[in-house]
């Protein structure tokens, strides 16, 4: 039987780091957060900001939280399958943004992913208001995702062809 090895870009290595180097920052500021904070406080930092304690079972905004408890495995199974993905287009030379989008987007969903397996829910800590309206909380992780989306998006409507034929 062969087997097939996949060669990695050394500009891949660097970017498959900086995936690890964020989702071990994100995971170690929620140890600290655990540690050090009892579920569900809040310390305001600034008229629109609170560093906290919350627990999320669910996706982005809470979605599917309240779903009885199979939702842990489907997102496992999505962090998986995306972490297959996004290492194997990283192991392939990339244009830079695109490679950071990817970057991003991995270390997130380790991030968040690590979470689901070892606690069952995702740690979030950073929580922005405005008068009584709260945006869902959200972590290092998710903003991490948050910004290799964009970066991705920007790479890709850079990379775009233009319009052959029209004057």
């Amino acid at each position: 039987m062969r087997t097939e090895r996949i060669a990695i870009a050394p500009q891949g290595r660097y970017w498959l780091a900086l995936a690890s180097v964020v989702a071990l920052a994100d995971q170690a500021i929620k140890g600290l957060v655990q540690a050090l904070m009892p579920y569900g406080q809040a310390i305001p930092l600034a008229p629109f900001f609170n560093w906290g304690h919350w627990w999320n079972t669910g996706a982005a905004f809470s979605f599917l939280a309240e779903a009885g408890g199979w939702q842990r495995y489907l997102f496992l199974g999505l962090t998986g399958l995306v972490t297959i993905v996004l290492t194997i287009l990283l192991s392939r030379p990339r244009p830079r943004l695109e490679a950071l989008g990817y970057s991003l987007m991995l270390g997130g969903a380790l991030g968040n992913g690590i979470d689901r397996l070892a606690r069952g829910y995702v740690v979030d800590y950073l929580d922005v208001y405005w008068r009584e309206w709260h945006w869902p909380a959200f972590n290092l992780a998710d903003i991490a995702l948050f910004l290799g989306v964009i970066a991705f998006a920007i790479a890709a409507l850079r990379e775009r062809p233009s319009p052959s034929g029209s004057e």
